[in-house]
C-alpha cells in the first residue's frame, strides 16, 4: 500500500516516522486561504490539500493531509513574520489559554474522510526577558502561534487538555483509528 503524507511539515514527517509508517511526502502546494470558524478552516484546508495530491496519484494510494491553527480569544495566530510579530503573539499567549485546531483528511479509493482535533493549551505567565530569550532561539518563526511545544517552547506551557500530538500538527492516535476504519483493518 502506498502511503503519502501531503505535507511539507518537518514535525508531521517526524511523527509519522516515529510511529513506524513507511510513506512518501508529496506537498500539495494549494492556497491556504480559508474562512469561517477555526474547525471549519482546518478541515477545509486539510481536505483541499489531500484532494490536490489525490488528483496526481492512483486511487489505491492512501493520502494524509493536515492543517493546524492557533486561536486565542477568537483571534487566529499565524506563523510570525517578524520578531515583533513573535513577541506580540507570545505576549498574548502568556498566562492565557488558547486552542490549537488540527484538521486531518484521508483520501483512499476516491473517498475522503476528515476530522478535527482541538486541544486547549495553557501558557504560564512569561516575562519580556523570557519571551525575548525564546525568540532568540529562532524556534518561533516557522510555527503557528510562534511556539513549538515539542521543543524549547515546552517550557512556556503549564498544561494541556487534549491531544499533545494535535498541537504538534498531527493527532496520531485519532489518525491511527481513522486509518484502520478507512482501510477496514
Amino acid at each position: 500500500m502506498r502511503l503519502i503524507l501531503a505535507s511539507g511539515s518537518p514535525r508531521r514527517r517526524q511523527l509519522m516516522e516515529d510511529a513506524g509508517f513507511e510513506f512518501e511526502v508529496v506537498e500539495s502546494c494549494v492556497s491556504e486561504d480559508a474562512h469561517g470558524e477555526c474547525e471549519s478552516q482546518v478541515e477545509v484546508l486539510a481536505r483541499r490539500k489531500a484532494l490536490a495530491v489525490a488528483e496526481k496519484t492512483e486511487d489505491s494510494a492512501v493520502i494524509i493531509a493536515a492543517d493546524t491553527l492557533v486561536s486565542v480569544d477568537g483571534q487566529v495566530l499565524e506563523k510570525p513574520a517578524s520578531r515583533g510579530d513573535a513577541f506580540e503573539m507570545l505576549s498574548t499567549l502568556s498566562g492565557n489559554k488558547h486552542t490549537v485546531f488540527t484538521g486531518v483528511a484521508i483520501v483512499h479509493n476516491g473517498e475522503i474522510t476528515s476530522f478535527v482535533e482541538a486541544t486547549d493549551v495553557y501558557f504560564r505567565p512569561l516575562t519580556d526577558a523570557e519571551i525575548n530569550d525564546y525568540i532568540d532561539t529562532g524556534e518561533p518563526f516557522d510555527k503557528a502561534g510562534a511556539y513549538g511545544i515539542q521543543g524549547r517552547g515546552a517550557m512556556l506551557v503549564s498544561r494541556i487538555e487534549g491531544c499533545f500530538y494535535a498541537v504538534m500538527g498531527l493527532p496520531m492516535a485519532r489518525l491511527f483509528v481513522e486509518l484502520k476504519r478507512v482501510l477496514q483493518i
